[in-house]
């Protein structure tokens, strides 16, 4: 008997992921275990687009709504949980469906993380209190300079990870990328990676005609509730960041909305970028 199979659905944010998973799950008679690196989180309802409660009625989901804000959630933390859940079910199906927009969490699934430095208290504070006085774009043009495959490959808004893109660099004297190009970890399954990808404009009007309906449903009230939470990691996210400005009276709720689907667009050439790096994914047109 050959080794079970793991098939991962990866693609850009708005291009079709749930729905061809699902699809798929159905098939084969699996579940769907996510591999985003926010809908994992229960308070986040509107804002991520998971699955919708028909959908998750269709197919059962791991990995959506399972963890909180409060929680220290990481792609390693992912690695060894999502690890230990398909150990489990392995044991009775032959073939998995993932389905994600993160990267990084579909790479420590299928390759595990590298090593990386303890983190050097002192310098994470000094870049902090940079990023905070003159803003995460500073230390962006920083990256650039000294690291130019990260700077291309992460979400520049996503403060945490230019902090931290920055911080090893500087500490190791070694880029950030570098330490991603470890040695792949075995796995006790097969993994097929495929790729769906939509004509740039077509999917550009799908992430703008997705926000939109995101307002409808309330992602607004959403933001507001969760403004005592505002400063976990979790939030200083596309969708959530834009509105929180809009809530200080730093932009119109126009210009925060036009905000959203500027950055989701951007968020979206950075997710094709990442993965143009991995020859094994198969890409599929839909």
């Amino acid at each position: 008997m050959g080794k079970p199979l793991l098939l991962i659905i990866l693609g850009p944010t708005a291009v079709g992921k749930t729905d061809f998973a699902i699809e798929r799950a159905l098939e084969c008679g699996s579940p769907v275990v996510s591999c985003d690196s926010r809908q994992v989180y229960k308070e986040l309802k509107i804002g991520t687009a998971p699955p919708s409660p028909e959908q998750l009625e269709r197919v059962r989901h791991y990995f959506v709504f399972s963890h909180s804000v409060n929680d220290y959630f990481t792609a390693g933390r992912y690695e060894i949980e999502a690890l230990s859940l398909l150990e489990e079910l392995f044991k009775s199906h032959s073939t998995i469906v993932m389905a994600g927009g993160s990267g990084l969490y579909a790479d420590a699934l299928c390759n595990g993380l590298d090593d990386f430095p303890p983190a050097d208290q002192r310098l994470r504070k000094e870049l902090t209190m940079r990023a905070e006085t003159e803003g995460v774009e500073s230390l962006a043009a920083q990256l650039k300079e000294i690291d130019p495959v990260s700077y291309e490959t992460i979400e520049l808004t996503n403060r945490q990870r230019v902090i931290r893109a920055v911080e090893v660099t500087l500490q190791t004297g070694r880029k950030f990328s570098d330490w991603k190009s470890h040695a792949v970890k075995q796995r006790p399954f097969e993994i097929r990676k495929v790729l769906l990808t939509r004509e740039r404009e077509q999917l550009y009007g799908r992430i703008d005609r997705r926000v939109d309906l995101m307002m409808e449903r309330g992602l607004l009230d959403e933001v507001i509730s969760l403004l005592p939470l505002r400063e976990r990691p979790a939030l200083n996210t596309v969708g959530y960041r834009e509105l929180f400005d809009y809530i200080d009276g730093k932009v119109s709720l126009d210009k925060a909305v036009e905000l959203i689907k500027r950055n989701s667009r951007r968020y979206a050439k950075k997710q094709l970028t990442y993965w143009r790096r991995d020859k094994d994914i198969e890409w599929i047109p839909v």
